[in-house]
Order: C-alpha cells, then sequence, then structure tokens
C-alpha cells in the first residue's frame, strides 16, 4: 500500500493476496456490531464517520474490497463473517463463499449494488462455510433483510435480486479489476 503523510491508502491495496489467488484482501471500514458508519475518504486519506444507525440495528460486518471498483467507480462491498471485530483500516485476507445480487435507486433509475460475502481467512466459528448457502436460508434471509433497511433509512430502495455462490463472486471481483 502506497502512503502518503503517514497512513497506508487502502485505496491502492491490490485486491488478490499475492500467495493465495483465491484470497481477496478487504479492508475494513466499519467494524461487525457497529452503529456507526465509516466510510474511507481517498482524498483526505482517512476514515470518516458517515451515519449511525438506529438502536438496536449493527452492521452485521463490512468491509470495502477498493481494488476492483464496481461500474460506478465506488469499490466493491464485502460482508466479511468473521469470529470478532476488527477496526477500520485494518486489512482482512478473505475467502469469498458468495455475493448477494442486488439493485438499488427507482425503477427509472436502477443502479447494480451488488455484495461479496466472504470468510475471514482464520475465522474458526465459520470454517466449514465453503459456499454462501451452507450458511442457511434464515441466516441469509436476515442478511438481505439488513440491506433493505439499511437502504431503507436513507430513503433508497434496495431489492435484491438473488444469492450466487463463490463462482460468481469471484467473477464480480476479476470485472472490477479490468
Amino acid at each position: 500500500m502506497a502512503k502518503k503523510n503517514g497512513m497506508a491508502d487502502p485505496s491502492r491495496l491490490k485486491p488478490m493476496d499475492t500467495d493465495d489467488k483465491q484470497l481477496l484482501r478487504v479492508v475494513v471500514e466499519t467494524p461487525k456490531g457497529s452503529r456507526n458508519k465509516f466510510a474511507y475518504d481517498p482524498d483526505e486519506r482517512i476514515f470518516e464517520l458517515k451515519k449511525v444507525l438506529p438502536t438496536g440495528m449493527t452492521f452485521p460486518t463490512s468491509g470495502l474490497s477498493h481494488q476492483p471498483k464496481r461500474t460506478n467507480g465506488d469499490p466493491i462491498d464485502v460482508l466479511v463473517l468473521m469470529d470478532e471485530p476488527a477496526f477500520p483500516g485494518c486489512v482482512l485476507k478473505c475467502r469469498p463463499i458468495g455475493v448477494i445480487e442486488g439493485e438499488q435507486g427507482s425503477k427509472r433509475d436502477k443502479e447494480r449494488n451488488d455484495r461479496i460475502v466472504a470468510v475471514q481467512q482464520d475465522a474458526h466459528s465459520w470454517a466449514d462455510i465453503k459456499r454462501i448457502d451452507d450458511l442457511g436460508k434464515q441466516f441469509c434471509e436476515e442478511l438481505e433483510e439488513f440491506f433493505v433497511n439499511y437502504h431503507r433509512l436513507s430513503g433508497k430502495e434496495y431489492r435484491v435480486l438473488g444469492l450466487k455462490g463463490p463462482e460468481q463472486a469471484r467473477k464480480l471481483v476479476k470485472s472490477g479489476m479490468r
């Protein structure tokens, strides 16, 4: 990662681990269990508080793969399943297990906003999870509902299009690398 003014620049992070090309490198923005939504500001090179979720609602965990980018130029969102929360700016090596395909916006002005779901490399509790389907129907429905409700708080609509396996997650990463 390149440094400027003493802080590493997560937007220059290589997306895949150099030793194991099956592992995605993810920068934590918002830790698991936090009500605070943080976002990295590449111009200022800082993590900044963007919003606070209402009481009773927390992030299941969140990170970004800053490279590659989605078609709109934003980093790809990665939901990282791990045993304990990590801090904003922490880099994790993760095994993609699938993708929640979704779109946001009105019927006329729709934009894809897929979320990769991954397991942190050393997570003990999630070690047996290889595909998103291994999480179980109830857990997947709760993840989907989180994203629908999260967008609703901002007055936006989010619609889940489907769940796909690790192959589709890797395709999403590779398409953004072009």
